[in-house]
C-alpha cells in the first residue's frame, strides 16, 4: 500500500536493533512514523534526518503507555507494530514464575495495550503486526520465557484478528528464529564462557540449527514486515510468518 502524507505507523521497540530497522523502512515507505520506547535519546537517535518522525517516551509494560501512544499519534495509523524485546528468564528448570510474567506482559499484554491506545485511529487496511519467535513451536528449556510469551502471543493475535476483521484491520505474527543482532551476540558470548568454548564453535551450533546454515538478519526480519503492509497480505490475516531459515519440526 501507499502512504498518503496523513498516514502514519506506531513502533514500539523503535529504538531496537530490529526496531530501528524497520523505522527505516517504513519512512522510505512514506509513512509517518511514532517511535515508542523507554529512552528519549535512543529514540532521537533513531529518527536523525527523518522527516515525519515523533517520539513517545513510554514502556509498553505500563497501562500508562496507552494514553501517551494515544496522544501522541496525530493521524490515521496505517500500521501498529510491537517490536519490543521480552526479557529473557533463563532454563524452565530455575525460570520464576515472575519472569515469565514479565515477559507476557511485554509481548501479550504489550500488545493488547497497542492496540487500545491505535484503536480509534485505526483504518480499512491496517494491519497489527508483532513480532514473535519460533520458540512459540519449536521450544528449547533454555528459552523458557520467550516460548511462553510467543506462544500465546499467536493465540492473542488469531482472536484480535476475528475482532478486528470485521472492521477491514489484519493481524499477524512474524516469527524469526536467532536473529543476528547485538543481543544474540551477547548471548554467544555468554555461552561459550559458560561452556569454556569458543564463540566460533557456539556459533557454527546456531547455523547448524537450519538446514542451509544460516542465522536470520536484521534486513530479513524487516522485509518480513514491510511485505504485510502490501495489499495482498490481507490473505494472511491471523498468521504467522516464520523466519526460522527452516529450522522449524512442528507445524503452527
Amino acid at each position: 500500500m501507499t502512504a498518503t502524507a496523513a498516514e502514519w505507523a506506531v513502533v514500539v521497540g523503535a529504538s531496537g536493533a530490529i526496531g530501528s530497522r524497520i523505522v527505516e523502512r517504513l519512512a522510505d515507505r512514506g509513512l509517518g512514523v511514532l517511535a515508542v520506547g523507554r529512552t528519549r535519546q535512543a529514540l532521537d537517535a533513531v529518527g536523525e534526518g527523518l522527516d515525519r518522525f515523533e517520539v513517545c517516551v513510554a514502556d509498553i509494560a505500563d497501562d500508562a503507555s496507552v494514553r501517551l501512544i494515544r496522544d501522541a499519534l496525530s493521524g490515521p495509523c496505517r500500521a501498529a507494530i510491537n517490536a519490543a524485546a521480552a526479557p529473557m528468564g533463563g532454563h524452565v528448570d530455575e525460570v520464576t514464575a515472575e519472569a515469565v510474567l514479565a515477559a507476557v506482559d511485554v509481548k501479550v499484554n504489550g500488545t493488547l495495550r497497542l492496540v487500545r491506545a491505535v484503536d480509534d485511529k485505526l483504518i480499512d487496511d491496517s494491519r497489527i503486526i508483532v513480532l514473535g519467535g519460533n520458540l512459540a513451536y519449536d521450544p528449547i528449556p533454555e528459552a523458557a520465557t520467550a516460548g511462553v510469551a510467543n506462544a500465546a502471543l499467536v493465540n492473542l493475535i488469531r482472536q484480535l484478528s476475528r475482532s478486528l476483521g470485521e472492521r477491514g484491520v489484519t493481524c499477524h505474527v512474524v516469527a524469526p528464529g536467532p536473529v543476528w543482532t547485538p543481543r544474540l551476540e551477547t548471548l554467544l558470548a555468554d555461552a561459550a564462557v559458560a561452556r569454556s568454548v569458543s564463540e566460533a564453535a557456539v556459533m557454527d551450533e546456531f547455523r547448524a540449527r537450519s538446514p542451509i546454515g544460516h542465522v536470520v538478519t536484521v534486513d530479513e526480519v524487516a522485509w518480513a514486515v514491510m511485505t504485510l503492509l502490501d495489499p495482498e497480505a490481507r490473505a494472511l490475516a491471523g498468521g504467522t510468518l516464520l523466519l526460522d531459515a527452516g529450522q522449524r519440526t512442528a507445524i503452527p
